[in-house]
This record gives C-alpha cells, structure tokens and sequence, in this order.
C-alpha cells in the first residue's frame, strides 16, 4: 500500500541499515545513498507516502533534495532527520521543501516511528482531499457541463474543448499539473445558463450582437465567479474563471511560466485556451490560429504560443452520418430535432451527445419509441 511506503535518505550506509533494521517490520521501506538516488526512486518506485532525508549530503544537500520532492511529488509528506544544528539550513529546509516535521540525530526507534505514523496518516488524509477533490467534484461539475449542454450545446462543448486545451498547454509546458486549472476551464462557460435563450441561438450561428447583448455576454464570467466562490476550496478556481476574458498582467512576471503564481497562470492559461477556441471555431487552422493571437496579443509569453502550436485544434469540420439510438457516440452533434413516435420534441437540434443524454434517449426509445434514424456530425 502506497500509504505505508516510505523513502529514507542518507549519505552514510550506517544509518540506512540501522533505520532498515528499526522500520523493516513496520513500514514499506526503500533507502537511497543520495539526493539523486532518491529522485531516480521516486520517478521509477513512486509514489511514496513520506519522504525522510538527511541534510548535508554531498552532491544535493536536502534543502535542494526536499524543493524538488515538493515540485514532482506535491502530495507526498516530507520530513528531515539530521544531526546538523545550523538553523538557516533548518530554515531553508522548512520555506523551500515545506517540511512536515524536523527530526534531529540521535532519534529514537520510538521516537522515529511515532514520528512516520504522523507523517503516514497526513498523507492518507492529504490522499483523501485529493481524491474529493479531483474525482468528487470533477464527477458534479461534468453533470452540470452535461445539464449546460441542455440549455446551450455550443457552451457545453466549448468547455469541453476548453479543458482539452488547457490540459493540452500544460502537457505541452511541462507544467506540474494543478487540478484548479483544468476545472477552471471546465466550468469557465457555466455563467452561460444566465444568458436569454435568443442570446445563446446568435452565439451559436456566429452572428453579431447587438451592444446591449454583447455587454451581457461579457457578464457571464462573473456569473460562473460568484457561483464557484461559495464553494469551500474552490476559491482559486473562481478567480480564474472570473478572470477569463482579461489578459492577465505580465508587467511583474517571473520568465518562466512555471515560477507564476497559481490563480495568474490559471487565468494566462485559460485567456489563451479561450482566444485560441474563438479563432479555430471560426475557421482558421491551427497554425492560422497561433499567428492571429500572436498578432492581436503580441505580448502573450512565446513559451506559451509555442505550446497553443502543438494542440489538435478541434475545428468545425465535420460530416453527417444517420445512426441509430444505438449507434450513439459521445461527442457527435445532432443535425435534426429528436422526436418521438408521436412527434414529441425531446432534444434540440445542435445538442452534443453525451453520456447521460445517450442513457436518457436509450431509455426513451424503449418506452414510447423514437423516430430513427437520427442525422448527426461527427468531426472528422
């Protein structure tokens, strides 16, 4: 089990093998000589619910050793076990590899593995928060994307390619993957549902508006802000979706995306995602697409023009296909209005299929029946 599994480092063998004699029978235990040995354990063993390591160690020393733990393993728990006194290092150690408890030489086997049971159990609470977080509440807000779709299929998929995209940007960056950026883009759209019914038809057939109904438009990020801001440990993500249609300010930024705070790069990631989606839905080709942005947003970082470059832009091309109910795939978009035998509308000509809306005509079609075949896009 990944909650018992736990990473010793040191650079004397003595100590390894007298910690492996005192915890062999209680935990999981692996042992590294070196910072280096233990990073090359953590990419190809990991994951591991605690990290202990030594300070002054040849080579890396523990603060920078703990900072990288932090960077490629966020949720695995680090503590230090050192016989060295020296307070700035012990500092160091806390700001930079957030340390979750401090340990100095001699340490009993008591003492140690009171310690390492501390550590465990935060790491299987963390592990639980983590889960809650991206499973639970990715599960709710898919259903609202899905109950969107109802009311407006082209704000339902265009979150969908919002997240696409984001998550394509990060991969692309090398980012450390941050769940509030991916669900931000999620339910960046959900303010739509605020929108009249007329609104959301011109939107969908790329007709002007007027200024009235653009000024409206504009609104619906903050509509979607306040909605999320209510919800415990969704704050971030609020702000990113507030945020979405404004070029973040690049005049104090790190030069390197991945030294950006958060909520900042959040918004820079999702603006781009958004202004990108706007030019390929209206036509241009990918490569089109990145130069248009790059023109009317030249400030935007290069690093980040470079990533939009390797997305697959998800265009409006598409061909037309008759299926059956059955023959329902997620992702196709519906040509005709579906009706029932007795010519009840029940879905919206220009909704995307999704799962739910699948179970829910599948279950239709074996009651009263409907009237098949159904004419839909599939992008090509």
């Amino acid at each position: 089990m990944t909650t018992k599994r736990v990473l010793f480092v040191d650079d004397e063998p003595q100590v390894l093998e007298g910690i492996a004699r005192a915890l062999r029978k209680q935990v999981d235990l692996t042992t590294a000589g070196s910072g280096a040995e233990a990073l090359r354990q953590l990419a190809e063993c990991g994951p591991f619910a605690l990290v202990v390591s030594d300070m002054r160690m040849p080579g890396m020393g523990g603060v920078q050793f703990l900072a990288k733990v932090r960077e490629i393993a966020p949720h695995t728990i680090r503590m230090v076990l050192s016989g060295q006194a020296d307070l700035a290092s012990t500092i160091a150690a806390v700001n930079e590899g957030h340390i979750y408890r401090f340990l100095s030489k001699p340490c009993g086997s008591a003492q140690l593995l009171a310690a390492i049971e501390d550590g465990m159990e935060q790491y299987r609470l963390r592990t639980l928060e983590k889960v809650l977080l991206e499973q639970t509440l990715s599960g709710s807000f898919k259903m609202l994307i899905e109950i969107l779709g109802m009311v407006s299929p082209t704000a339902s998929s265009r979150a969908i390619r919002l997240r696409d995209y984001t998550t394509g940007l990060v991969k692309a960056l090398g980012l450390p993957p941050r769940w509030q950026w991916s669900l931000a883009a999620f339910v960046s759209q959900l303010g739509c549902v605020s929108l009249p019914a007329e609104m959301l038809a011109k939107l969908a057939a790329d007709q002007t508006l007027t200024d009235e109904e653009a000024h409206l438009y504009l609104s619906h990020p903050k509509v979607a802000g306040r909605l999320l801001a209510g919800i415990p440990r969704l704050e971030d993500v609020a702000a990113i979706v507030t945020a979405q249609m404004e070029m973040p300010d690049l005049k104090d930024a790190p030069p390197a995306l991945r030294d950006w705070k958060l909520r900042n790069l959040g918004q820079l990631l999702l603006y781009a995602s958004l202004e990108f989606d706007r030019r390929v839905t209206r036509g241009l080709g990918r490569d089109a697409a990145v130069a248009a942005l790059q023109g009317s947003a030249p400030r935007l970082p290069q690093e980040l023009l470079k990533a939009l470059e390797t997305l697959e832009a998800i265009g409006p091309e598409h061909v037309l296909r008759q299926v059956t109910v059955s023959g329902l795939c997620q992702g196709m978009m519906l040509e005709d209005d579906v009706v029932s035998l007795k010519g009840i509308r029940l879905v919206s000509s220009g909704t995307e299929v999704t799962g739910t809306l699948i179970v829910r005509l599948q279950t239709i079609a074996a009651g009263v029946g409907i009237k098949e075949p159904l004419r839909v896009r599939v992008r090509t």
